[in-house]
């Protein structure tokens, strides 16, 4: 006997990778339904060799449902996720509304995967994309040396902002070729042939809130006395983000004890040849399960400190494997009930 599964925002392109990756995964599924909006109902999804036909999460009844992947955005996930948590519905939300909530465990399984047994209101939390292949990479680091400070630059693809944003990155590379002027609808300034040092909206201290969520996630999940600076920046790459990360310890970091653990860590894939072409860059990641960690060295300029850079697919383990990580997780500890 498998679930009952629910996949909340099934037209978009983290449900749609969800949706895909269930699939690839077999996780155990008994019947399955894909919601989003009334103007999405009738359209038709994959799943597997088999098509889905969107129904309407406004009017849908949760009682008697297992699981709830959700990505429909923020404020849909505000009023649906408690509706569904309420029915009996645990729910796995990829939005951000969440997530510093107490009782709301937020989760990387190869990273926290106790914090599950924290559920308190049937929700639970999936990181921000960036923050969850930075912390892969962080765990067993911190778990050899103790993590005490980190500064994070990230080069982030523009799948981040949805379908959208990937399709004003297209528009404005082949109008640039017929000299059309540039649209700009998702992002603040053009992406085609540019970088932009602003993702989601500015914050009272200057950061911006994509950057907040990388600093009080990774407290969450890893450490609250660990210090984070980041600085994030929107590329124009479609699918995979980028992050140069810079550690500083509390004990000496010995570099072969760091790549040994990178290399046995779970969902870290270390490549890192020093010699050209020796690393792995966005364009290699997509479609990939793994964070991919290369260019590891020593930071001369503190006492205790690390340099690497990663990327990961942002639409799987950033968004949709995680949250199926989580529920496959949920089973092995024996905190997902069956309903049917």
């Amino acid at each position: 006997m498998g679930y009952r599964v629910a996949v909340v925002g099934a037209t978009g392109a983290v449900g749609r990778e969800i949706l895909k990756t269930l699939a690839e995964r077999d996780f155990p599924i008994s019947d399955i339904v894909a919601l989003a909006s009334p103007r999405s109902v009738g359209r038709e999804v994959s799943f597997g060799d088999r098509t889905l036909k969107v129904q309407n999460l406004e009017t849908f009844d949760f009682t008697g449902w297992d699981v709830g992947l959700f990505s429909p955005g923020g404020s849909v996930s505000a009023k649906y996720a408690p509706i569904a948590a309420k029915a009996g519905c645990v729910v796995i939300d990829n939005t951000s509304h969440f997530r510093m909530e107490p009782g709301v465990p937020l989760v990387v399984p190869e990273v926290n995967p106790n914090a599950l047994k924290g559920m308190k209101h049937n929700i639970i939390a999936n990181p921000n994309c960036s923050t969850i292949q930075m912390v892969v990479a962080l765990k067993p680091l911190h778990d050899l040396f103790g993590l005490k400070r980190v500064v994070v630059s990230t080069y982030q693809a523009v799948a981040g902002a949805g379908k959208d944003g990937m399709d004003e990155l297209f528009a404005q590379t082949r109008g640039s070729f017929v000299n059309d002027p540039p649209k700009i609808e998702q992002f603040q300034k053009q992406i085609a042939f540019n970088c932009i040092p602003q993702i989601d909206r500015f914050m009272d201290d200057g950061a911006t809130k994509e950057e907040w969520k990388m600093t009080v996630e990774t407290k969450k999940i890893l450490d609250p006395d660990i210090a984070v600076i980041a600085t994030c920046v929107r590329v124009p790459v479609f699918i995979g983000h980028s992050e140069s990360v810079i550690a500083e310890f509390e004990e000496p970091v010995d570099l072969a004890q760091a790549r040994a653990a990178l290399r046995e860590a779970e969902g870290v894939i270390l490549r890192d040849e020093r010699e050209d072409g020796g690393y792995v860059t966005p364009i290699e990641c997509v479609g990939e399960d793994a964070t991919y960690v290369s260019r590891l060295r020593i930071d001369p300029t503190v006492p205790h400190g690390l340099a690497f850079w990663c990327v990961s697919d942002n639409l799987r383990k950033g968004a949709a494997l995680n949250a199926v990580q989580i529920a496959e997780t949920m089973i092995a500890l024996d905190l997902l009930p069956k309903h049917g």
